[in-house]
């Protein structure tokens, strides 16, 4: 990690589901930090830990899966990035700080700017130990995406369409796309110019199931 050498005391940081058997590197940990984290992590691992995870919502809005897709569907152009103690509740923890998170660009800009904010953010807890404070208000909800949702919708505005192609514009998520016949045109690099929308197109062949 290219940023351990900047910041003391005894912390670990999982990426994979993998790093959660690290084996010594667990010994005593201040803190286990779980940046762009979206697995399941055991009860038990949580009650031995303090595990900090990264949440791009201002929850209790906003808890639950696919938070950068479903914060631009619904008009968002700024969120936070909300530092919270991970508990068996998902995305329900106290929480230890919050930071301003711009919703422009594509999803890669988006998760690269939150990834290193998630760092400046680690060295705060780091360096400050602040005390984590419960969530309050009514929690909203959101809704894991499916990749079908990654369809164009046949009535969307510009700024929709726009909006449409690129939150789902990053390396593993299933791109924006049109059916045509036995095609998948799948969309890219969008970008928006009053009422028309630019974006790269890759045509593949669908699978047999995709085609009827």
């Amino acid at each position: 990690m290219a940023h351990r050498a900047r910041f003391r005391g005894q912390w670990h940081v999982c990426v994979d589901p993998s790093d959660l058997t690290a084996g010594a590197e667990f010994s005593q940990p201040r803190y286990v930090f779980f940046p762009h984290w979206s697995h399941i992590v055991p009860a038990v691992f949580l009650e031995q830990h303090e595990c900090v995870c990264f949440h791009m919502t201002d929850v209790p809005y906003g808890r639950g899966g696919s938070p950068l897709q479903n914060l631009i569907a619904r008009g968002h152009r700024e969120t936070v990035l909300t530092a919270l103690r991970m508990t068996t509740e998902v995305d329900a923890g106290p929480v230890y700080m919050k930071r301003p998170l711009s919703l422009e660009g594509t999803a890669q800009d988006i998760f690269h700017r939150a990834a290193e904010l998630s760092m400046d953010m680690i060295g705060e807890i780091i360096a400050q130990e602040p005390t984590a404070t419960p969530q309050s208000g009514a929690p909203v909800f959101f809704k894991r995406r499916k990749p079908e949702q990654s369809e164009v919708p046949a009535d969307a505005t510009p700024v929709a369409l726009y909006d449409h192609i690129r939150m789902l514009d990053a390396p593993g998520y299933p791109h924006a796309f049109l059916r045509h016949g036995s095609w998948v045109a799948r969309f890219t690099d969008t970008r928006l110019d009053g009422d028309m929308i630019e974006a790269r197109v890759r045509f593949e062949k669908s699978e047999p199931d995709e085609a009827s």
